[in-house]
């Protein structure tokens, strides 16, 4: 990684798709590691992490950790999905939270240095251009070792440096647990990952 030590960083999370190529690699993200790992890289000025939540339900398998995260130095963006019928008559929901990213990283480009973005989507694209034309270094974090990879060309070649999740796994992963991934298969199972789906 490519980090000065008086740089001002931001972290933007598209928690769906960090959490799908994770998955999809072996391992999952252990966020206190995570942000101990860019908090030594340089000032760390903020920690987005967007995701939305079925808030009908009683029970979210993601709201303990979506809790965890809101008092642990992250800032967290959340709205509700929205319920749609797929053409086999199932249940499920959707949440799309590309503009939230944009605009939290268009507002906060004239304050940071660098940002990373934990996306391999390539709507991003144009978002990260835009930041470039500000002044800031853009790093992309996804992944190339799945197949298909899990980042989309077009925003691998956009940004200013690229980050492999399994080169991070040493530094920011756990061992998956058995119990949190049948919470998370169960949600999957229900819910719609715009992101996921479109760079796959």
């Amino acid at each position: 990684m490519t980090f000065y030590a008086e740089e001002r960083i931001a972290l933007f999370i598209d928690g769906s798709n960090l959490y799908a190529s994770a998955r999809a690699l072996g391992f999952d993200i252990d966020y206190k590691k995570l942000l101990s790992e860019f908090t030594s890289q340089g000032r760390l000025v903020r920690a987005f992490y967007y995701t939305a939540l079925m808030e009908e339900q009683e029970y979210s398998p993601i709201r303990p950790l979506v809790d965890w995260l809101d008092y642990n130095g992250f800032t967290m963006v959340t709205k509700p999905t929205k319920e749609f019928t797929d053409p086999t008559g199932r249940r499920k929901f959707k949440g799309n939270m590309d503009i939230e990213l944009a605009i939290d990283m268009m507002e906060l480009s004239d304050h940071i240095d660098h940002a990373v973005l934990f996306s391999g989507d390539g709507d991003f694209r144009r978002l990260v251009e835009a930041i470039q034309r500000k002044g800031v270094r853009v790093t992309v974090a996804s992944t190339v070792k799945t197949n298909p990879p899990m980042i989309a060309d077009e925003l691998r070649r956009q940004a200013d440096f690229f980050i492999e999740l399994k080169s991070l796994q040493d530094k920011i992963g756990r061992a998956v647990s058995q119990r949190n991934e049948d919470d998370y298969d169960d949600y999957e199972d229900d819910y719609d990952y715009d992101s996921y789906e479109e760079t796959a």
